[in-house]
């Protein structure tokens, strides 16, 4: 009995031996396995690292890029257009060309008897060509150069600094006469400006000027010597102007007052003396003669309104000469006018104390037809005082303007000129009489 049941125990145990070696043995071929895949997971891991750190350079190489990029951009200058190339740089640095070529046509017609030549005109009213720019710290430049009746004349030479409202003039430039007389000949409402600013020789000067402007008050005044072409002398001025411009509701208000005093040295002469309207004619019928000055004094009033398509303007201006023999004469000089745009959507423009550019809502090459406008004007010229009869002007005008684009102008002006003690008698020997005068103009500038 007892030999089966040790022989059935034998065999048992050699099962069980069997069983735990095939386990061992299959576990051993696991870890082998597992040993396999983590060799093979470490790998990929170390494979993942170089790439994450490749992609990891190669993404702060491409910052770098983008922002050496960036940087080259920021540095390089910009074009803009705004008539012509506006060129702007890092660092304050500006430049542009600018220029305005104006070209008039048409007719004067006086009285036969008074000898004076009348009939078809035409002239390059102006031909102008010049740069203007800004330079870093505040500062920028301004030179100009007009071409018109075949001669060559400097009418803009300034270096200017600005900071805030404060602008610094230094070079030949405009000294401060008026509304009328500070509104570029691109922007003026007839083909001429009023009779007094170029009878009374309004023009621009060599000199310094200080202005300041903030919010609604603009304040300018300077000392000046001569016009650039008359250089080198003695003469000198003091000229200021205030204006105070606030807006009530939409309506663009403006009020101002100038004064100016000239000193000439001794032994000169001063004259006083208008055309009929327009400036391709060489007829003067009021004319002061030739006349000894040791100075001059003037002083001047300004006010102007603008509310959508409507705008009116309002200035005098007196002129007292300081003559050396006699009675000092007062010379007095003024306009009113009023305007309407016939366009929906257009106004005069208006900046800094003066009129500005008109900017057609609808212009030609955009679906529209441009900004159509007529002015009327009454012009008053008086050059007879203090025994000096030079002539008495009433002008009455009227101009259609057509702007199809923000630099492209054309008008059409008509003007008739009432004299009394014009300075060339008609028959019976008259100098009461009328002379009309009728202009184009086709202007482009930039």
């Amino acid at each position: 009995m007892a030999t089966p049941v040790l022989a059935q125990g034998k065999d048992s145990a050699t099962d069980e031996l069997a069983a735990l070696r095939a386990e061992l043995a299959r576990l051993s071929a696991r870890v082998d396995q597992l040993e396999t895949e983590l060799d093979q997971a470490e790998t990929k891991a170390e494979a993942a690292t170089a790439a994450a750190a490749a992609a990891s350079q190669s993404a702060a190489s491409a910052s770098e890029s983008a922002a050496a990029a960036q940087a080259s951009a920021d540095k390089a200058p910009s074009i803009k257009f705004k008539g012509a190339p506006l060129i702007e740089a890092a660092g304050g640095w500006s430049f542009k060309p600018r220029g305005r070529l104006q070209y008039d046509a048409g007719f004067t017609n006086a009285p036969g008897s008074t000898g004076r030549e009348d009939g078809f005109g035409n002239e390059v009213r102006r031909a102008r060509l010049g740069v203007e720019g800004d330079i870093p710290g505040g500062f920028g430049y301004k030179f100009e150069i007009d071409f018109a009746g075949n001669e060559t004349e400097i009418t803009d030479a300034i270096l200017t600094y600005e900071d805030g409202g404060l602008k610094v003039n230094v070079g030949q430039h405009n000294n401060f006469q008026g509304l009328e007389e500070l509104t570029s000949s691109r922007f003026i409402s007839m083909m001429e400006r009023a009779a007094y600013t170029d009878a009374f020789g309004f023009e621009r000067r060599v000199g310094t000027s200080v202005q300041y402007s903030g919010g609604n008050v603009l304040v300018q005044g300077g000392l000046f010597t001569d016009n650039i072409s008359d250089l080198s002398n003695k003469n000198w001025s003091a000229d200021g102007r205030v204006v105070f411009m606030p807006k009530m509701g939409d309506t663009q208000l403006h009020f101002g007052g100038s004064l100016h005093f000239t000193d000439l040295v001794g032994g000169s002469t001063v004259r006083y003396r208008q055309r009929p309207f327009v400036h391709f004619t060489g007829e003067r019928f009021i004319n002061t003669g030739t006349l000894g000055a040791d100075g001059e004094t003037g002083y001047g009033l300004e006010a102007a309104a603008i509310n959508g398509p409507f705008h009116a303007a309002a200035e005098g201006y007196w002129q007292k000469v300081d003559m050396p023999i006699g009675d000092d004469p007062t010379f007095f000089g003024g306009y009113a006018e009023v305007g309407y745009f016939l366009t929906g959507g257009d106004s005069r423009g208006y900046k800094g104390g003066t009129f500005d550019r008109v900017k057609p809502a609808n212009p030609v090459g955009a679906g529209g037809i441009g900004a159509i406008q007529l002015n009327l004007r009454y012009d008053y010229l008086d050059l007879n005082d203090a025994g000096i009869v030079g002539g008495q002007q009433s002008g009455f005008g009227v101009s259609m303007i057509w702007t199809p684009t923000d630099y492209t102008r054309f008008m059409m002006n008509y003007g008739k000129m009432s004299y009394d003690d014009a300075v060339y008698a008609a028959s019976g020997g008259d100098t009461s009489y009328d002379v009309d005068a009728f202009g184009v103009r086709a202007q482009v500038d930039f």
